[in-house]
């Protein structure tokens, strides 16, 4: 089998490419194809645990789903985790291949494109279609020389290019035919068509618009899609789609603070769907807002947002917080925080050195070089509700905390840790909240109810309604078409 193949490409970061293909990927599966998702190279630390073992983007994990399949480390060969303004983490084939600053990586990223075609001719061998998700700008013609991402892949491979433009943020009109004008005639070649996402209001309005890129570009208007609000309960893929903001009436208010290097924080989506839960990312620049529960959530560079945290005055607010009585619960790197010290002896996530911790827990971190990647389950030792979820991080946690652990894993080992006067919850687990007695007994303790029946039918119920928008809005028959 050698599957079609057909690439979605943007104008810019964050226009929706990676809502547009999950939802793709189930139009074409209920049509009886076999879907894959593929995108070469990824930039995010919002990661998920593959069949493998390996990490990949949890887009393309979210993408897999909406296709019916498992998760591969094949369908994100490259994901670069940012850990410093300038630096990042490597992840080939899912596992740590090293770390490399911007400028280095610009210099040395085409050296991983046969990792890339490998992976995409493995997935071409097995499925019928393949749904290519290009990163960023299709016009960055600065950094076109080296390029695995965008039309550097499409050339390789000669795929169908599709082009998305987002017209919430304006100017859409001059982002899509200013990407012709900017790219090499050879790559501009390849863009077979466009669509216009995210409009707002009467799409009769901007019918004059569709009209006018067609005509300049010459490219086939592909559709333009209304917003789709349901969106908000899909992970997102960037942390800077993670806009800080209130959200939520309930009962439980629950505080968290986003920091610089904020990971996996698809962990805090099934509390933004309890209806009882009013949930507060808090921005940087202001004290933490009064909450029942205070979440520290994962890192990618644990001592530099422990830095950035105390920058804000954050630990006076978080443990003025303790000592009033309220909740506190770490999530990985946040667990880290919580013990009295993290040491990075070799300069794993940035500079080499120690930092004192929160001192909430008796407990003392050591960055490594192995990475701890997972799937787990077992059960809560609150209240012994069962608990699935995942381990992704670097660091080995001991001390006298451990003795109270917080979860029993499956295997028999304890794992997390809960302060002798239960206040104080720690867990290197990530995706706690996604099981529904799991959650409804963390919500219980603090005084509110879960309304929320079952967080993975509301996913599933999203990807089907997306799905729906845009067969819809989309003429998914031309899409298929254009794929070879």
């Amino acid at each position: 089998m050698t599957a079609r193949a057909l690439m979605l490409q943007g104008t810019g970061s964050s226009v929706g490419k990676s809502l547009l293909v999950a939802g793709l990927c189930r139009v074409f599966a209920r049509r009886g194809l076999k879907v894959a998702p593929f995108k070469p190279q990824n930039m995010s630390n919002n990661a998920a645990v593959a069949m493998e073992g390996g990490e990949i983007g949890r887009a393309q994990a979210l993408q897999a789903r909406a296709a019916g399949l498992a998760p591969s480390v094949d369908m994100n060969p490259v994901l670069l985790k940012p850990q410093s303004e300038t630096g990042a983490q490597i992840i080939v084939h899912g596992a740590v291949a090293g770390t490399a600053e911007a400028l280095a990586w610009q210099t040395h990223k085409r050296a991983f494109m046969p990792a890339v075609l490998e992976s995409f001719h493995r997935l071409a061998a097995t499925h019928d279609l393949v749904l290519v998700e290009g990163a960023g700008s299709a016009a960055e013609v600065n950094l076109r020389r080296n390029d695995i991402a965008n039309m550097g892949f499409a050339r390789e491979i000669g795929l169908p290019v599709v082009l998305i433009g987002d017209i919430e943020r304006g100017g859409v009109i001059a982002s899509i035919v200013g990407t012709q004008a900017v790219l090499m005639a050879e790559d501009a070649a390849l863009i077979e068509g466009f669509i216009v996402n995210r409009m707002r209001g009467d799409a009769r309005l901007f019918a004059e618009g569709m009209h006018f890129i067609a005509a300049r570009t010459g490219w086939k208007p592909l559709g333009l899609v209304p917003h789709f609000p349901q969106a908000r309960h899909l992970p997102a893929e960037d942390a800077a789609d993670l806009t800080p903001r209130a959200e939520g009436e309930g009962r439980l208010r629950v505080t968290v603070p986003v920091l610089p290097h904020i990971a996996n924080f698809d962990d805090l989506d099934p509390l933004f769907a309890e209806p009882e839960v009013a949930l507060t990312l808090a921005a940087r620049g202001a004290p933490l807002p009064a909450a029942d529960l205070v979440i520290l959530p994962g890192s990618k560079a644990t001592r530099a947002d422990l830095a950035a945290l105390r920058e804000e005055g954050w630990d006076i607010d978080i443990l003025a917080h303790h000592r009033r009585g309220g909740a506190i619960l770490g999530i990985c790197g946040g667990f880290q925080m919580l013990g009295e010290e993290i040491a990075d002896p070799d300069g794993i996530e940035g500079s080499a050195g120690a930092s004192p911790g929160l001192g909430l827990f008796p407990l003392h971190t050591v960055l490594g070089q192995k990475k701890r990647l997972a799937e787990v389950a077992g059960h809560s030792l609150l209240d012994r509700t069962p608990v699935r979820g995942y381990e992704m991080h670097l660091g080995e946690s001991r001390g006298a905390a451990l003795a109270r652990p917080l979860h029993r894993l499956a295997d028999g080992r304890g794992e997390g840790a809960v302060s002798p006067e239960g206040r104080v919850f720690g867990t290197y687990l990530h995706g706690i909240f996604t099981s529904d007695a799991a959650r409804a007994g963390w919500l219980a303790r603090l005084g509110a109810a879960s309304r929320l029946a079952s967080f993975e039918h509301l996913i599933e119920a999203t990807l089907d309604a997306l799905a729906g928008h845009l067969a819809r809005h989309l003429d998914c028959d031309a899409l298929l078409s254009l794929a070879r």
